[in-house]
C-alpha cells in the first residue's frame, strides 16, 4: 500500500499564507513554505509542481470564502455592485500582501470566477452590453486591486503622506495642503469614496 499523504492542498495554502502574512510576498518560495510546514523542500514537490502552483493554491484559499450570491434585485444596480465589491475587499484585505497574486491567478480561482459572473449578471440586468460591460468589469477589478494595494502599501496615514504634507508651500501649495487633509481620511472613506466616483462614471 502506498504511504498516505501527510499534506493537503488546504494545509499547503495555509502554510504559504502564513509566510506571506508574516514576511511578505517576496519571501514566498518552496523552501520557506516547506520550512513553515516542517517538511523538506523536496518533499513539497510531491504535492505541487512549483511556486506557480503554490500561488494558485493561495489565491484559491483567499477567495474560497467569497460570497458570490447576487444582492437583492430590488436595489439599484450600483448599490448591488458596491455590495459585491465590499465582499471582495473584506476577503482580500485579510491577506493584503497576497493581493498581487490575485491579478495573476484570479482567472483560475473558482471564487473569483463566481464573483465575476455575478457582477456581470448585475451589470447585464442594468443594461450594460458588449464593450461597455467589458470595460465596466475591468474598471471595477482595476480599482479594487489598485486601491487595496495603496491602502496597505501606501496608506494615507503613512510616511508618504506625512512627507508630502511637509513640502514647501511655495513650490507645492496644493499638493502639501491636500496631503495634510488626506491624513484625516479613513481607509473606508478613501476606498468607498473612490468607488462611488467610479460607479457614477459608469453608464450602460
Amino acid at each position: 500500500m502506498p504511504r498516505p499523504r501527510s499534506l493537503t492542498h488546504d494545509r499547503l495554502a495555509s502554510g504559504a499564507l502564513a509566510v506571506i502574512d508574516r514576511d511578505g510576498l517576496a519571501a514566498l518560495s518552496m523552501r520557506t513554505v516547506a520550512k513553515e510546514l516542517g517538511v523538506s523542500t523536496m518533499a513539497l514537490y510531491r504535492y505541487v509542481r512549483d511556486r506557480e502552483e503554490l500561488e494558485r493554491l493561495v489565491v484559491d484559499s483567499v477567495l474560497d470564502g467569497l460570497d458570490a450570491e447576487a444582492p437583492p434585485s430590488d436595489l439599484p444596480w450600483d448599490r448591488r455592485v458596491e455590495a459585491m465589491v465590499r465582499r471582495l475587499r473584506d476577503v482580500v484585505s485579510a491577506h493584503p500582501a497576497a493581493v498581487p497574486l490575485t491579478v495573476t491567478h484570479r482567472h483560475r480561482a473558482p471564487g473569483a470566477l463566481r464573483w465575476s459572473e455575478t457582477v456581470l449578471a448585475v451589470l447585464t440586468e442594468a443594461g450594460f452590453r458588449g464593450d461597455r460591460r467589458v470595460i465596466a468589469l475591468r474598471a471595477l477589478l482595476a480599482y479594487v486591486i489598485g486601491a487595496l494595494q495603496l491602502e496597505h502599501l501606501g496608506p494615507l496615514a503613512g510616511e508618504g503622506t506625512a512627507a508630502i504634507s511637509g513640502l514647501g508651500q511655495a513650490d507645492f501649495p496644493l499638493l502639501s495642503a491636500t496631503a495634510r487633509q488626506a491624513r484625516h481620511i479613513t481607509d473606508e472613506q478613501e476606498f468607498f469614496g473612490g468607488l462611488t466616483a467610479l460607479l457614477r462614471g459608469l453608464r450602460p
